[in-house]
């Protein structure tokens, strides 16, 4: 089984890992032949740093030549619907029958990305979090047209891979992470704006409250080991409260310049002297030892 992943960009790249450390052979694709050459530069890296070995994936000069004998092929092109199709078209025109399609758009509908296209029955979207090779979770579904088998096959081809697949029964904008994700940070957004806490504080009460549960559990699971009667107990008994908060949440808030820079800023203090890279590595790591220490300790 040979994979394409085609878009070799931050999400692209890391896919590029997910894959050859589950021993696939993988081609790379990008229209621009120096993103390749980074991408197949930044694997070799992130390979010897792991130290869990796999193949080597191979740069390919063009997309013809990475859709040759793939069975699955990961787009992570550019996020306009417009470029997902035009993509699209090329990619259903160019993989083998058998391929399946996936895209990791995070926010468009595959009805609309395969609209048209005679294999629009192969087609999935399969969202991952960033970065995919040490966060496994990935929002899966197809559209109106994807058939039930290739969501099947493409539900045990990423556990197969080392992911963990969520399937959604429908599309919604922003599938399950994004808009769970939004949810917070829109909530974040106007804790700050409104004065209510600094971006510390307000990072604070994730990273050293609720995002300790959450790693282990997700909100119903943490509602259900928050009262001696499980979930039910706890829902029940505070219902009015939640819905209290819950309605007293506001709109969007303001999230121009100026409040990305007070964001910006905020973020510089808590990591004075730490660059991206290095932090965006700690991040990995940490990660990557949760998730050893929950696989090795399960309830």
């Amino acid at each position: 089984m040979t994979v394409a992943v085609v878009g070799c960009g931050v999400i692209g790249r890391s896919w590029i890992r997910v894959f050859t450390r589950a021993g696939y052979p993988v081609r790379v694709f990008d229209v621009s032949p120096r993103a390749v050459e980074q991408a197949l530069a930044w694997h070799a890296e992130a390979a010897a740093r792991d130290g869990r070995g796999g193949t080597v994936p191979q740069g390919a000069s063009t997309l013809a030549e990475a859709l040759g004998g793939a069975t699955w092929v990961q787009e992570s092109g550019p996020e306009t619907l417009p470029a997902k199709q035009a993509l699209y078209a090329e990619l259903d025109q160019g993989a083998p029958p058998e391929a399946i399609l996936a895209s990791s758009t995070s926010t468009l509908d595959m009805t609309e990305i395969a609209r048209g296209l005679r294999g629009a029955g192969r087609c999935v979207v399969a969202h991952p979090v960033n970065p995919p090779h040490v966060v496994p979770a990935v929002d899966l579904l197809g559209g109106v047209a994807t058939e039930p088998e290739v969501l099947a096959r493409a539900t045990d081809f990423l556990r197969a891979v080392g992911q963990t697949p969520v399937v959604l029964r429908r599309y919604v904008p922003g599938f399950l992470l994004n808009r769970m994700q939004a949810a917070l940070v829109r909530e974040a957004i106007s804790l700050l704006d409104a004065g209510v806490a600094d971006a510390d504080a307000i990072d604070a009460v994730i990273r050293d409250g609720l995002g300790l549960r959450w790693a282990l559990m997700g909100p119903f699971g943490v509602a259900n080991t928050n009262a001696d009667g499980g979930v039910r107990e706890y829902f029940t008994r505070y219902g009015a409260s939640f819905r209290w908060l819950m309605d007293d949440l506001g709109g969007t808030p303001s999230f121009d310049a100026a409040t990305i820079e007070r964001i910006g800023a905020g973020v510089d203090a808590m990591y004075p002297g730490v660059s991206h890279e290095d932090l965006r590595a700690w991040r990995d790591r940490m990660v990557e030892r949760i998730t050893t220490l929950k696989a090795d300790d399960r309830p």
